[in-house]
């Protein structure tokens, strides 16, 4: 229960923070559009609920420490010095990129660079425009010229009828392009692939992906509408786009899309691995000065002694009386629980 309170303040501090920042970022509502009210009320409950969940999640022991030495690495002088370089490039393979998606599959990786440099540009687009915090407007009466202002300061102008006019007023079909085929591409996968079909749930799994493409597919058929069709169907169209988008929005803080937050949080955990280990593997020098820890059985290297500890210290606060088995290797913990299966349990049926 406290801690359900404590998420609930923290997301109503954000949310009001969000509001805030919506009226004073739009110049007290000048540059806000009312059309995109539905739009900037899902953004307003999106923090509450990312806030919220955030917060339960970030209490729960091993989340916790994960959040605790990932922030410790994050702001260590002594890390810096030893690899000023290492944070910028966890942030650009392991979050932009995702390298460690290409281990399992390339194919798998790439539908997930789609997706996400899709969710990225549509959201640097939506998001300022929902908030009134990006304007467009004609630079002359009647001529092509646009200009984008940033909180009512002129940016840049541009002619509309140019390239960069055209990719201004079409990024977010070049978001849609980029997301549909992804997100086809795993839809097919957890339709085809045993692997994903046996654990896989439908609101869990299927609904986010079909968003995807509901928000894609609709935001590409308005851009149709209003080229081609003169704006036919253009109001339906567009309900139903705003329809799926609100929805995706609401549903990220609490299903599958909550990833999306937690991510960020797992690269400080990366550099308090990564510090003690040079480029090629060789062992450097921590925080603590600890070296590798070795498999209590076999003699082979685990991982880093500070890494293995704050392992042990999760299933403590866990209450798992067998924190002990962190110390062991991965070939050793089967071996001993073949062993214990032979000598314990089969032993019982003789």
């Amino acid at each position: 229960m406290h801690v359900r309170r404590r998420a609930v303040l923290a997301g109503a501090a954000v949310a009001v923070l969000l509001i805030l920042a919506i009226v004073f970022g739009s110049r007290l509502l000048s540059d806000f559009d009312s059309a995109l009210l539905p739009y900037a009320v899902a953004t307003v409950f999106l923090a509450f609920g990312v806030a919220y969940r955030y917060t339960v999640w970030v209490s729960a022991p091993g989340a916790r420490r994960l959040f605790t030495q990932g922030w410790r690495a994050l702001f260590s002088a002594r890390n810096f010095r030893k690899a000023p370089t290492a944070l910028p490039r966890m942030i650009a393979t392991y979050l932009g990129f995702q390298k460690f998606l290409g281990a399992r599959s390339h194919a798998r990786w790439a539908a997930h660079q789609l997706i996400f440099w899709g969710c990225v540009l549509a959201a640097l687009i939506t998001f300022p425009l929902t908030w009134g915090w990006f304007t467009f407007t004609s630079s002359t009466g009647a001529g092509p010229g646009y200009e984008m202002r940033i909180w009512g300061f002129k940016i840049i102008g541009f002619d509309s009828l140019s390239v960069v006019g055209w990719l201004m007023f079409h990024g977010l079909d070049i978001a849609a392009v980029l997301v549909i085929p992804g997100a086809c591409y795993f839809l097919w996968r957890r339709m085809k692939d045993r692997g994903a079909v046996t654990g896989q749930r439908f609101a869990y799994d299927m609904v986010p992906l079909i968003a995807l493409i509901v928000i894609a597919v609709t935001g590409l058929l308005l851009t149709f509408s209003a080229i081609f069709l003169h704006g036919g169907g253009y109001q339906v169209l567009a309900i139903l786009h705003m329809a799926a988008v609100v929805f995706t929005l609401i549903y990220i803080p609490f299903g599958k899309f909550f990833h999306i937050v937690q991510r960020p949080a797992a690269v400080g955990m990366q550099l308090f691995k990564y510090t003690a280990h040079t480029k090629d593997g060789t062992l450097i020098a921590d925080e603590t000065g600890a070296g590798l820890l070795s498999c209590r059985r076999c003699g082979e290297p685990i991982d880093t002694a500070p890494y293995v500890e704050n392992l042990r210290g999760t299933m403590r606060d866990l209450r798992l009386d067998f924190d002990e088995w962190a110390e062991y290797c991965p070939r050793c913990k089967r071996v001993l629980r073949g062993g214990a299966y032979l000598s314990h349990v089969k032993e019982g049926y003789k």
